[in-house]
């Protein structure tokens, strides 16, 4: 169904039965459901300390013995923050907050496994490119710039790519 379809469509109903939509809609969806909280209730403060917290479980679980690791589970939280055009500067917050946790993790707990680099790879050049595009070169150069630096100190195997992404970028 077209955008032009639906806007006939949904212009045709009486107000009762649109209303009635968009509350089954609202329970039947979750992302449609955090959408509503999320505009009638922006604790964006709020929703990153909770994506902040679960991205460190991750690393450093409280409840179980063995971290995770897994990138998916702060992907998720950036496109969700994404999708809710939540205020860019938090989530580049988000962003570096996770390759930063993964740093601290592998300095803990040396990682043999390339698919994490390759993977902190992949989120450090979104986060560079986030901030870039999102005009927070100064709010986070400092931070980006430490994400090289550790990754350096730590002798990951991609290290010279994290450099070559900053110099595509221009902040070197």
């Amino acid at each position: 169904m077209s955008k032009r379809a639906l806007t006939k469509y949904l212009q045709s109903l009486p107000k009762e039965e649109l209303e009635n939509q968009v509350l089954d809609l609202y329970s039947r969806f979750k992302p449609v459901n955090d959408y509503y909280n999320f505009v009638f209730n922006p604790k964006e403060d709020k929703l990153v300390e909770e994506a902040k917290a679960k991205i460190a479980n991750e690393y450093f679980p409280l409840k179980r013995k063995r971290a995770r690791a897994r990138r998916s589970v702060a992907q998720k939280y950036i496109k969700q923050f994404m999708l809710l055009e939540m205020d860019a500067a938090l989530i580049a917050d988000v962003m570096l907050f996770n390759i930063e946790t993964a740093q601290r993790f592998n300095e803990a707990k040396r990682i043999n496994q390339e698919a994490f680099y390759k993977s902190m790879y992949n989120s450090f050049e979104q986060a560079v490119q986030f901030t870039e595009a999102n005009g927070l070169r100064a709010i986070y150069q400092k931070r980006i710039h430490q994400v090289v630096e550790t990754a350096w100190e730590q002798e990951w195997f991609n290290a010279e790519g994290l450099d070559r992404c900053l110099e595509e970028m221009k902040l070197a």
